[in-house]
């Protein structure tokens, strides 16, 4: 029993400092982060599981602390166009919370992950005796616009390949590890996913992949890539 007990206590203590490594937590203090905290709600989410719909009324933001979600959205004809892949430490559902209106996108877990929700209402009624940490949220909502506003750029400025190579070392940033002196990225999206994720079509993104693989930059399997030269796909990026 005491062994149990010290396994959630070392599981708590790690989500709580997943939490803190949010935007959201930015700046805060301990006793600060922790009151917020409390409001949060803790939910496990299955591998395909939607967290929220396009078109929901957007009633709480969400923190990721295990797994990953990606953020899609659809076309009038159906087609799935994907705006993000999230994981740990990530925010996600906080545009419909400052500026109230549906859901933008559909989310949905590509792995067993946990998530904590805080609505709307409970943020407000936080921030109202909290005004100083408006300033972290405003900082997150701004890396955000200037995220975007950087894939719009490199839509206009940067050929497929090049996007491609920005997107596979973007992925090796937030969830690439090393192993066996070389940086594997498992990603969890299928190639038609990557496609989407770089604006381009699947045989475009295939065909700059397959030029990487045969430089011996990269290897590419399901669900992963495998990085040898990241300077020379951070070259072939600009």
């Amino acid at each position: 029993m005491a062994e149990a007990t010290r396994e959630v206590t070392r599981d708590t203590t790690r989500e709580e400092q997943l939490l803190r490594s949010a935007p959201l937590f930015g700046g805060m203090d301990v006793a600060s982060a922790r009151s917020l905290m409390e409001k949060m709600t803790r939910s496990d989410v299955s591998k395909g599981d939607t967290i929220f719909n396009e078109g929901d009324d957007g009633q709480a933001l969400y923190i990721i602390v295990r797994g990953k979600v990606k953020l899609a959205r659809t076309a009038r004809d159906g087609r799935e166009n994907l705006l993000a892949l999230l994981g740990v430490g990530d925010m996600l559902g906080e545009l419909s919370v400052f500026d109230p209106g549906p859901r933008l996108a559909r989310a949905h877990a590509v792995e067993d992950s946990t998530v904590y929700e805080l609505p709307k209402d409970v943020l407000d009624e936080w921030l109202d005796t909290h005004l100083e940490m408006s300033r972290p949220i405003m900082r997150a909502l701004a890396q955000r616009i200037r995220r975007a506003s950087n894939t719009m750029a490199d839509l206009v400025f940067s050929d497929v390949p090049g996007r491609v190579a920005k997107a596979i070392l973007d992925l090796g940033h937030r969830f690439g590890r090393m192993e066996r002196g070389h940086i594997m990225v498992r990603h969890g999206l299928t190639q038609e996913e990557l496609a989407q994720l770089v604006g381009a079509s699947r045989e475009t993104v295939n065909k700059a992949l397959a030029d990487f693989a045969s430089r011996g930059w990269i290897d590419v399997h399901i669900g992963s890539v495998e990085v040898y030269e990241p300077e020379r796909l951070r070259a072939r990026s600009r």
